[in-house]
């Protein structure tokens, strides 16, 4: 599979793909060592369908990655690395990306928006809870920490927030200031669609941010949930989901 890190198991999960992708992967898989292969036969969405992935998983360390996205050579070995040089207490690694077109060409760097020296690292529960900085592509997580949290919740219309937080709460972040992932962006992703009207991801983030509520210890942690609320109210009211902009205004005033 290309990586400098040779232990490395590949589960693949096709989402009941509408295209030949069965047909093509079910050729490559007798080429692919440590490749193990779940068609679903209905459409479950990424949560449940990551979800089924992971029970066929064995390793220490999980990356989710969309077949979109690439991973450089280097990113598994440097993530290993990572985890070994920052403790037991470390949950997550984060890298910067390089950003790619549908056509595989550089637009640029995640690191262009959200420089090295602004990442935070360690406890950043607070500073997730009001501000986006994680490419989640970039992702390397043990596993552990996902049996604590029993995968991704398959209620929601999208994973990445909702996994912040959740796993923030128990466990440390640390990050790699290199860009060990190519994310590539299209015009129709997921996150082009979170801020229109109708958007299931709209409700999604209400739902994390009662969690987030839930979870917060003190009075810092309440006043970044506050900046959060505010932010995705005045987003609910722009695009005119009232019912959604309601539900936040009433959070709020908790």
């Amino acid at each position: 599979m290309g990586q400098t890190y040779a232990n490395v198991e590949l589960i693949i999960v096709d989402d009941c793909s509408t295209d030949e992708s069965v047909q093509v992967i079910e050729k490559l898989l007798p080429s692919l060592k440590n490749t193990r292969f779940k068609a679903l036969q209905s459409n479950s969405g990424n949560c449940r369908a990551f979800n089924q992935g992971l029970t066929m998983a064995s390793g220490e360390f999980i990356i989710d990655l969309a077949s979109d996205d690439v991973l450089n050579p280097d990113r598994i070995e440097k993530g290993i690395m990572a985890f070994r040089s920052t403790g037991e207490e470390t949950g997550v690694n984060f890298t910067d990306a390089e950003l790619i077109n549908e056509n595989g060409i550089r637009t640029g760097y995640h690191s262009d928006r959200f420089p090295h020296e602004s990442i935070p690292q360690g406890n950043i529960y607070t500073e997730i809870l009001f501000r986006y900085f994680i490419n989640s592509p970039t992702m390397m997580i043990r596993r552990r920490v996902f049996e604590k949290l029993d995968g991704y919740d398959e209620t929601l219309a999208y994973e990445d927030f909702d996994f912040w937080v959740r796993s923030s709460r128990d466990f440390n972040y640390c990050y790699t200031a290199e860009a060990l992932v190519k994310k590539r962006i299209l015009p129709d992703s997921l996150g082009k669609m979170q801020y229109k009207k109708g958007s299931k991801q709209m409700m999604s983030t209400f739902h994390v941010c009662e969690k987030a509520f839930e979870l917060n210890r003190t009075k810092e942690e309440q006043l970044a949930l506050r900046k959060r609320i505010r932010y995705e109210l005045a987003h609910a009211l722009h695009v005119g989901e009232f019912g959604i902009a309601f539900n936040y205004l009433r959070l709020l005033l908790k």
